[in-house]
């Protein structure tokens, strides 16, 4: 596997997403994902993303129980600042000092470690200071307990402004063919600062797979029947990209995940995309779009292909589009 420095950490030019074995994506099978985290272990991906609030702790657990006795061959990047509802679900948003020593302790506890290499702002909670919540972040590194700071989804600005308090290793945000936002203003500021960028939902939440043709493909429970681009007019407008997409990817023998990946490494060796899933077979697969090289017209033709605004449909529904960009 390549590797990739993020900021001053240096990681698997790939990582692996954890959230779908506990939380979001139907039905999950806890020997199998444990599995599949070690497998990604045995062929060198290495960067392992969860947060406390994915599965109210579970996933935590999970990645804690598959790296006994390997802790050391991982590095492992969680997320504090959302609450948990009463359900399960995450609730609000906290980001006061006092709620960022006690997530921190609650994480360590969970995934049995002694420290966190990576420790993400999952949102900002906009009724506290930037500044304040990332003083407390840095009171963590001084400690010994995170080793770096990473922010999710927040805007240029707060990235600035978090920076000039502590040094930020890693910003972690939706980008893909799907979904690329930060591309105008948050991607140039995150350079110009040495951040490294960290794209979930790499694979459009699984849409780029060419998979997903209906509501009816998703299991019950997944959260995307209610994803507003999986929704009549704007379904039958993305299927039509896709479809473009996997010609293309058929034409270079690779599967359409694999070249929306490789489209993301070749924008940059700043990034290090964290594509989810549970299964080995397709954490081989997207590992291996480390190693495919893509000519200038080839990319010039899926950029051109997945222009800025051209995916139908808002990313979120309104509740969760007013947490992002904080």
């Amino acid at each position: 596997m390549h590797t990739r420095n993020l900021g001053g950490l240096e990681v698997s030019a790939t990582g692996l997403g954890c959230m779908g074995m506990s939380h979001t994506y139907g039905q999950a099978d806890e020997a199998t994902s444990i599995a599949t985290i070690r497998h990604a272990l045995d062929i060198g991906t290495n960067f392992l993303d969860t947060a406390d609030v994915y599965g109210h702790g579970h996933n935590e657990q999970l990645v804690g129980r598959a790296l006994s006795g390997r802790r050391d061959e991982a590095v492992v990047a969680t997320k504090f600042g959302f609450t948990f509802g009463g359900s399960g679900a995450p609730g609000t948003v906290d980001g006061r000092p006092e709620y960022v020593t006690q997530a921190c302790e609650a994480s360590l506890r969970r995934l049995d470690t002694d420290h966190i290499d990576l420790y993400y702002l999952h949102r900002r909670d906009r009724s506290v200071p930037i500044e304040d919540t990332i003083g407390a972040m840095s009171e963590l590194v001084k400690a010994g307990k995170v080793r770096h700071i990473g922010l999710s989804e927040v805007s240029a600005e707060t990235l600035r402004r978090a920076h000039a308090v502590h040094p930020v290793t890693a910003l972690q945000s939706e980008w893909s063919l799907w979904e690329r936002g930060i591309e105008q203003e948050v991607r140039p500021v995150a350079r110009e600062l040495g951040i490294g960028l960290v794209p979930w939902s790499p694979a459009g939440r699984g849409f780029l797979s060419g998979t997903i043709t209906s509501l009816r493909d998703l299991p019950e429970g997944d959260y995307r029947h209610n994803d507003p681009r999986y929704q009549g007019e704007n379904l039958a407008k993305n299927l039509e990209l896709v479809e473009r997409l996997r010609a293309i990817a058929a034409r270079l023998g690779h599967t359409p995940v694999q070249l929306a990946l490789a489209w993301l490494l070749h924008q940059g060796q700043d990034v290090v995309p964290i594509p989810g899933t549970k299964r080995i077979g397709y954490l081989e697969e997207n590992s291996e779009a480390a190693d495919i090289r893509l000519d200038e017209e080839t990319l010039g033709e899926i950029t051109l292909l997945f222009d800025v605004g051209v995916t139908a449909g808002p990313r979120y529904a309104e509740a969760a589009l007013r947490l992002a960009n904080g």
